[in-house]
Protein backbone atom coordinates (compact mmCIF):
# COMPACT_ATOMS: atom_id res chain seq x y z
CA UNK A 1 0.00 0.00 0.00
CA UNK A 2 2.60 2.43 0.96
CA UNK A 3 4.55 1.83 -1.87
CA UNK A 4 1.06 2.11 -4.05
CA UNK A 5 0.78 5.50 -2.41
CA UNK A 6 4.55 6.31 -3.39
CA UNK A 7 4.22 5.53 -7.06
CA UNK A 8 0.93 7.80 -6.99
CA UNK A 9 2.66 10.73 -5.67
CA UNK A 10 5.40 10.37 -7.96
CA UNK A 11 3.05 10.09 -10.72
CA UNK A 12 0.68 13.06 -9.87
CA UNK A 13 4.01 15.65 -9.20
CA UNK A 14 5.07 14.57 -12.47
CA UNK A 15 1.75 15.20 -14.00
CA UNK A 16 2.01 19.10 -12.17
CA UNK A 17 5.46 19.11 -13.72
CA UNK A 18 4.65 18.70 -16.92
CA UNK A 19 1.17 20.46 -16.76
CA UNK A 20 3.51 23.76 -15.70
CA UNK A 21 5.75 22.96 -18.03
CA UNK A 22 3.56 23.52 -20.94
CA UNK A 23 1.71 26.20 -19.15
CA UNK A 24 4.96 28.44 -19.19
CA UNK A 25 6.00 27.22 -22.78
CA UNK A 26 3.10 28.41 -23.85
CA UNK A 27 3.56 31.62 -21.97
CA UNK A 28 6.86 32.13 -23.86
CA UNK A 29 5.94 31.41 -27.04
CA UNK A 30 2.18 33.31 -27.30
CA UNK A 31 2.08 36.09 -29.54
CA UNK A 32 2.48 39.60 -27.96
CA UNK A 33 0.17 41.91 -30.58
CA UNK A 34 -0.26 45.52 -29.72
CA UNK A 35 -1.61 48.56 -31.84
CA UNK A 36 1.17 50.28 -32.15
CA UNK A 37 0.01 53.88 -32.73
CA UNK A 38 0.83 56.88 -33.61
CA UNK A 39 4.49 58.67 -32.87
CA UNK A 40 5.00 61.51 -31.79
CA UNK A 41 6.03 64.61 -33.94
CA UNK A 42 9.88 65.73 -33.05
CA UNK A 43 11.07 62.36 -35.39
CA UNK A 44 9.37 62.24 -38.66
CA UNK A 45 8.26 59.12 -39.79
CA UNK A 46 6.67 57.24 -42.14
CA UNK A 47 4.75 54.19 -41.46
CA UNK A 48 5.75 51.30 -43.88
CA UNK A 49 4.51 47.57 -44.22
CA UNK A 50 7.66 45.46 -46.03
CA UNK A 51 6.27 42.64 -47.99
CA UNK A 52 8.19 39.60 -47.39
CA UNK A 53 6.91 37.40 -50.14
CA UNK A 54 4.64 34.92 -48.76
CA UNK A 55 4.95 35.50 -44.92
CA UNK A 56 3.08 38.18 -43.34
CA UNK A 57 4.76 41.77 -44.04
CA UNK A 58 6.80 43.67 -41.77
CA UNK A 59 5.26 46.63 -39.76
CA UNK A 60 7.44 49.76 -38.53
CA UNK A 61 8.63 53.11 -39.06
CA UNK A 62 10.77 54.85 -40.84
CA UNK A 63 12.98 57.79 -40.92
CA UNK A 64 15.37 59.69 -43.86
CA UNK A 65 18.37 61.15 -42.36
CA UNK A 66 21.30 62.60 -44.45
CA UNK A 67 22.57 61.90 -47.30
CA UNK A 68 25.93 59.83 -46.43
CA UNK A 69 24.80 59.50 -42.86
CA UNK A 70 23.87 55.91 -42.54
CA UNK A 71 20.94 53.87 -41.98
CA UNK A 72 20.16 51.47 -39.14
CA UNK A 73 17.71 49.24 -38.23
CA UNK A 74 16.49 48.83 -35.05
CA UNK A 75 14.82 45.51 -33.74
CA UNK A 76 13.40 45.00 -30.38
CA UNK A 77 13.33 42.69 -27.55
CA UNK A 78 10.73 39.68 -26.23
CA UNK A 79 6.68 40.65 -25.82
CA UNK A 80 7.68 44.60 -26.76
CA UNK A 81 7.28 46.15 -29.91
CA UNK A 82 9.47 48.80 -32.06
CA UNK A 83 8.28 52.07 -29.49
CA UNK A 84 10.66 50.56 -27.22
CA UNK A 85 13.85 51.51 -30.18
CA UNK A 86 12.14 55.11 -30.23
CA UNK A 87 14.26 56.77 -28.32
CA UNK A 88 17.25 55.23 -29.82
CA UNK A 89 15.67 56.34 -32.70
CA UNK A 90 15.69 59.84 -31.70
CA UNK A 91 19.54 60.60 -31.16
CA UNK A 92 20.10 58.66 -34.15
CA UNK A 93 18.30 60.98 -36.57
CA UNK A 94 19.46 63.81 -34.71
CA UNK A 95 23.07 62.89 -35.36
CA UNK A 96 21.54 62.57 -39.44
CA UNK A 97 20.87 58.78 -39.68
CA UNK A 98 18.38 57.63 -41.58
CA UNK A 99 16.13 54.44 -39.30
CA UNK A 100 14.06 51.80 -40.10
CA UNK A 101 12.17 50.44 -36.45
CA UNK A 102 9.99 47.33 -37.20
CA UNK A 103 7.65 44.98 -34.87
CA UNK A 104 9.11 41.46 -35.27
CA UNK A 105 6.70 38.62 -35.98
CA UNK A 106 3.89 37.66 -33.20
CA UNK A 107 4.47 41.79 -31.89
CA UNK A 108 3.02 44.95 -32.40
CA UNK A 109 1.88 45.10 -35.42
CA UNK A 110 3.43 42.28 -37.52
CA UNK A 111 1.40 39.24 -37.84
CA UNK A 112 2.91 36.15 -36.34
CA UNK A 113 1.05 33.06 -34.63
CA UNK A 114 4.07 32.19 -32.20
CA UNK A 115 7.35 33.72 -30.93
CA UNK A 116 10.24 31.50 -32.00
CA UNK A 117 13.26 33.03 -30.08
CA UNK A 118 14.64 33.86 -33.11
CA UNK A 119 13.81 31.39 -35.34
CA UNK A 120 11.13 33.36 -37.53
CA UNK A 121 12.18 36.45 -36.15
CA UNK A 122 15.25 36.37 -38.08
CA UNK A 123 13.42 36.52 -41.31
CA UNK A 124 12.01 40.09 -40.66
CA UNK A 125 15.79 40.63 -40.16
CA UNK A 126 16.57 39.61 -43.58
CA UNK A 127 13.55 41.31 -44.87
CA UNK A 128 13.99 44.49 -43.14
CA UNK A 129 17.88 45.07 -44.34
CA UNK A 130 16.68 44.01 -47.73
CA UNK A 131 14.33 47.25 -47.68
CA UNK A 132 17.03 49.04 -46.33
CA UNK A 133 19.33 48.41 -48.72
CA UNK A 134 16.76 49.00 -51.71
CA UNK A 135 15.86 52.67 -50.43
CA UNK A 136 19.29 53.62 -49.13
CA UNK A 137 21.48 51.89 -51.90
CA UNK A 138 24.09 54.26 -51.63
CA UNK A 139 24.62 54.13 -47.55
CA UNK A 140 26.41 51.83 -44.92
CA UNK A 141 23.69 49.51 -43.05
CA UNK A 142 23.79 48.94 -39.27
CA UNK A 143 21.90 47.37 -36.94
CA UNK A 144 21.09 47.32 -33.22
CA UNK A 145 18.90 44.50 -31.41
CA UNK A 146 17.84 43.88 -28.13
CA UNK A 147 17.64 40.32 -26.52
CA UNK A 148 15.46 38.87 -29.09
CA UNK A 149 16.15 41.30 -31.20
CA UNK A 150 19.91 40.73 -31.28
CA UNK A 151 19.22 37.26 -31.77
CA UNK A 152 17.60 37.77 -34.81
CA UNK A 153 19.80 39.80 -36.39
CA UNK A 154 22.39 37.11 -35.72
CA UNK A 155 20.10 33.97 -36.80
CA UNK A 156 19.21 35.82 -39.78
CA UNK A 157 20.29 35.12 -43.09
CA UNK A 158 22.43 38.11 -44.63
CA UNK A 159 22.15 38.39 -48.26
CA UNK A 160 24.95 41.15 -48.18
CA UNK A 161 27.09 42.35 -45.50
CA UNK A 162 26.46 44.36 -42.43
CA UNK A 163 28.35 47.56 -41.71
CA UNK A 164 28.12 47.47 -38.18
CA UNK A 165 26.52 46.00 -35.41
CA UNK A 166 25.53 46.55 -31.72
CA UNK A 167 23.65 43.65 -29.85
CA UNK A 168 22.43 44.27 -26.48
CA UNK A 169 21.51 41.76 -23.96
CA UNK A 170 21.97 38.65 -26.08
CA UNK A 171 22.44 35.18 -24.73
CA UNK A 172 24.62 33.09 -26.16
CA UNK A 173 22.72 29.79 -25.74
CA UNK A 174 18.74 28.77 -25.80
CA UNK A 175 19.27 26.73 -23.09
CA UNK A 176 21.38 29.31 -20.69
CA UNK A 177 18.41 32.26 -22.01
CA UNK A 178 15.61 29.60 -20.62
CA UNK A 179 17.46 28.58 -17.27
CA UNK A 180 18.14 31.60 -16.36
CA UNK A 181 14.56 32.67 -16.40
CA UNK A 182 13.40 29.68 -14.88
CA UNK A 183 15.64 29.98 -11.77
CA UNK A 184 14.47 33.95 -11.48
CA UNK A 185 10.58 32.76 -11.51
CA UNK A 186 11.33 29.40 -9.60
CA UNK A 187 14.69 29.72 -7.58
CA UNK A 188 17.37 26.89 -7.60
CA UNK A 189 14.37 24.47 -8.56
CA UNK A 190 13.75 25.78 -12.14
CA UNK A 191 17.04 24.23 -13.43
CA UNK A 192 14.61 20.97 -12.92
CA UNK A 193 12.66 21.72 -15.62
CA UNK A 194 15.26 22.73 -18.65
CA UNK A 195 15.16 20.13 -19.70
CA UNK A 196 11.60 19.61 -20.26
CA UNK A 197 11.37 23.10 -21.21
CA UNK A 198 13.83 22.26 -23.94
CA UNK A 199 12.11 19.90 -25.32
CA UNK A 200 8.89 21.39 -25.44
CA UNK A 201 10.33 24.37 -27.06
CA UNK A 202 11.93 21.86 -29.96
CA UNK A 203 8.46 20.31 -30.38
CA UNK A 204 6.35 23.48 -30.95
CA UNK A 205 8.94 25.30 -32.94
CA UNK A 206 9.89 21.96 -35.04
CA UNK A 207 13.44 23.13 -34.68
CA UNK A 208 16.66 21.49 -33.03
CA UNK A 209 17.71 23.29 -29.86
CA UNK A 210 21.44 24.38 -31.14
CA UNK A 211 19.48 26.37 -34.30
CA UNK A 212 18.32 28.95 -31.53
CA UNK A 213 21.51 29.60 -30.08
CA UNK A 214 23.12 32.77 -31.22
CA UNK A 215 26.99 31.45 -29.83
CA UNK A 216 26.60 28.89 -33.14
CA UNK A 217 26.55 31.39 -35.79
CA UNK A 218 28.17 34.40 -34.41
CA UNK A 219 31.38 33.93 -36.36
CA UNK A 220 28.81 34.01 -39.56
CA UNK A 221 28.29 37.91 -38.84
CA UNK A 222 30.59 39.38 -40.88
CA UNK A 223 30.81 42.51 -39.06
CA UNK A 224 32.25 44.87 -36.80
CA UNK A 225 30.39 44.27 -33.26
CA UNK A 226 29.50 46.13 -30.70
CA UNK A 227 28.36 43.51 -27.52
CA UNK A 228 26.14 45.46 -24.58
CA UNK A 229 25.47 44.06 -21.11
CA UNK A 230 24.79 44.77 -17.52
CA UNK A 231 26.87 43.92 -14.79
CA UNK A 232 23.61 42.79 -13.13
CA UNK A 233 21.67 41.05 -15.51
CA UNK A 234 20.29 38.21 -14.41
CA UNK A 235 18.42 37.11 -17.54
CA UNK A 236 21.83 37.95 -19.46
CA UNK A 237 25.26 37.61 -17.44
CA UNK A 238 28.02 39.21 -17.84
CA UNK A 239 30.14 35.99 -18.17
CA UNK A 240 27.69 35.02 -21.11
CA UNK A 241 28.30 38.18 -23.16
CA UNK A 242 31.93 37.76 -22.11
CA UNK A 243 32.21 34.40 -24.16
CA UNK A 244 30.13 35.80 -26.88
CA UNK A 245 32.47 38.58 -27.53
CA UNK A 246 34.90 35.85 -27.46
CA UNK A 247 33.52 33.68 -30.27
CA UNK A 248 33.04 37.08 -32.35
CA UNK A 249 35.36 38.05 -35.76
CA UNK A 250 37.37 41.20 -35.62
CA UNK A 251 36.70 43.85 -34.93
CA UNK A 252 34.64 43.81 -31.79
CA UNK A 253 34.09 45.96 -28.71
CA UNK A 254 32.33 45.50 -25.32
CA UNK A 255 30.73 47.67 -22.84
CA UNK A 256 30.01 46.28 -19.31
CA UNK A 257 27.39 49.06 -17.79
CA UNK A 258 28.12 49.37 -14.18
CA UNK A 259 24.56 48.67 -12.74
CA UNK A 260 22.76 48.09 -15.50
CA UNK A 261 20.07 45.07 -15.55
CA UNK A 262 18.13 43.49 -18.59
CA UNK A 263 15.87 46.27 -19.40
CA UNK A 264 16.31 49.26 -22.21
CA UNK A 265 20.25 50.19 -21.87
CA UNK A 266 19.10 53.43 -23.35
CA UNK A 267 16.73 54.11 -20.73
CA UNK A 268 19.79 53.11 -18.15
CA UNK A 269 22.80 54.64 -19.63
CA UNK A 270 21.24 57.79 -21.05
CA UNK A 271 24.05 60.32 -22.47
CA UNK A 272 26.67 57.46 -22.01
CA UNK A 273 25.20 55.28 -23.67
CA UNK A 274 24.83 57.61 -26.82
CA UNK A 275 27.95 58.68 -27.16
CA UNK A 276 29.24 54.81 -27.25
CA UNK A 277 26.91 54.15 -30.00
CA UNK A 278 27.49 57.29 -32.20
CA UNK A 279 31.08 56.73 -31.56
CA UNK A 280 30.57 52.69 -32.44
CA UNK A 281 28.57 53.64 -35.75
CA UNK A 282 30.15 56.69 -36.94
CA UNK A 283 33.13 54.96 -37.39
CA UNK A 284 31.98 52.15 -39.69
CA UNK A 285 28.82 53.62 -41.38
CA UNK A 286 30.34 57.47 -42.17
CA UNK A 287 31.32 57.73 -46.28
CA UNK A 288 34.25 59.66 -45.18
CA UNK A 289 35.50 56.45 -42.78
CA UNK A 290 38.52 55.20 -44.69
CA UNK A 291 38.41 50.93 -44.42
CA UNK A 292 41.08 48.85 -44.31
CA UNK A 293 41.00 45.44 -45.37
CA UNK A 294 42.62 43.92 -42.36
CA UNK A 295 38.99 45.33 -40.68
CA UNK A 296 36.86 41.87 -41.87
CA UNK A 297 39.72 39.70 -40.96
CA UNK A 298 39.02 36.50 -38.65
CA UNK A 299 40.64 36.39 -35.30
Amino acid sequence: MMLRNIVLFATAVSAVGLILVFSVGSILTSPAPTAVGAVSADIPVESVSISAGNQPAVHGWLSFGKPGGGAVLLAHSMRSNRLEMLSRARFLTQQGYSVLLIDLQAHGETAGDKITFGLKEAGNITTALAFLRKTFPAERIGAIGTSLGAAAIVLAKHTGRLDAVILESLHPTIEEAIENRLKLHFGEYGSVLLPLMLWQLSVNLDTAIDTLSPIKHIDDLNAPILFISGTHDLHTTQSETERLHAAARSPKELWIVPGARHFNMHTYAGKAYEHYVIDFLDQYLRRNRIYDSNDYGTQ
